[in-house]
């Protein structure tokens, strides 16, 4: 691990734009302190323009019960992990998951149920604001796991042994676990997009443990399974959690699917039951996977 943890250090410390290091700052601010960390990630993080884009945090919090003024949102992070929340400031747009140190160690290694937390993280991601040097090392080692974990599991189902190869196949996999309105596509255009990143990250990880390939696809069917089951319930628990949730649900599957959905004033009105009749429609559509 060693060698890894030290390209992900050197990442995770590179410099990001004064709007998102300020945007990361009252993100934290509002969870006072419970905040331990905060992480940049995402498409947007290698845009220069941010106007009209929807900038992705990560929240690290000590515990959830500290890091809400009302129980039942402690109790659906904890449950459902993470809550997802909207957040603006000086005319950028946002969102930010929640999630308690445990659980982001916990999620990023691979005895995690889901994907979701390290098939993010595998990929580039910047650390914006830390409470103290405790709460870096901690964010550090945590995201340390998550390429690994991903390039354990792909290693074995890749159709050749070239990192490259392992990553694509990879990222391929992780898009079959969750609800994606982006097209397959996409996972092979993560790598593409800085392909020497790839390359060393693989040459850190190559001597690590595999899995043979029947055991690696046992383990890809169960995380979809469980994946697919996980990504509704957030969604529904997004709905409640996160203010106007039912119309960034619909801007987000029109962007990446080419779709044209128009909510009604009843759909808004009713968010969830929206929501759940809304995404077996999608799916018989094929407009998420």
């Amino acid at each position: 691990m060693s060698a890894i943890k030290a390209l992900v250090a050197e990442e995770l410390a590179l410099p990001v734009q004064p709007q998102v290091r300020a945007m990361a700052e009252a993100i934290a601010k509002a969870h006072g302190a419970a905040a331990r960390a905060v992480l940049f990630y995402g498409s947007c993080l290698r845009e220069e323009k941010l106007d009209g884009l929807m900038l992705d945090f990560y929240l690290i919090v000590s515990d959830y019960r500290s890091a809400y003024p009302k129980r039942w949102l402690a109790t659906a992070n904890r449950l459902i992990p993470p809550n997802v929340f909207p957040f603006a400031q000086d005319g950028l747009a946002a969102k930010y998951a929640v999630l308690s140190e445990a659980d982001f160690l916990a999620l990023n290694c691979p005895d995690a149920r889901t994907v979701s937390v390290w098939a993010r993280f595998a990929q580039p991601t910047r650390l914006v604001w830390t409470a103290d040097d405790a709460a870096r090392d901690a964010a550090i080692d945590a995201v340390s796991h998550a390429a690994p974990t991903l390039f354990a599991l792909a290693r074995p189902i890749a159709p050749s042994s070239d990192p490259i190869d392992i990553w694509r196949a990879g990222f391929a996999r992780t898009y079959q676990c969750e609800l994606r309105a982006e097209r397959t596509v996409r996972a092979g255009s993560i790598v593409e997009a800085d392909e020497p990143r790839y390359r060393r990250f693989g040459a850190a990880i190559e001597k690590a443990p595999s899995l043979t390939r029947p055991a690696a696809e046992r383990r890809w069917a169960a995380l979809r399974r469980r994946g697919k089951r996980a990504s509704v319930w957030r969604l529904a628990k997004a709905s409640l959690t996160f203010a106007g949730g039912i119309d960034y649900l619909a801007w987000k599957i029109n962007r990446h699917a080419g779709t044209a959905i128009i909510l009604t004033p009843w759909q808004r009105r009713h968010p969830l039951i929206a929501a759940l009749f809304l995404v077996p429609k999608l799916l018989r559509q094929g407009a998420v996977r």
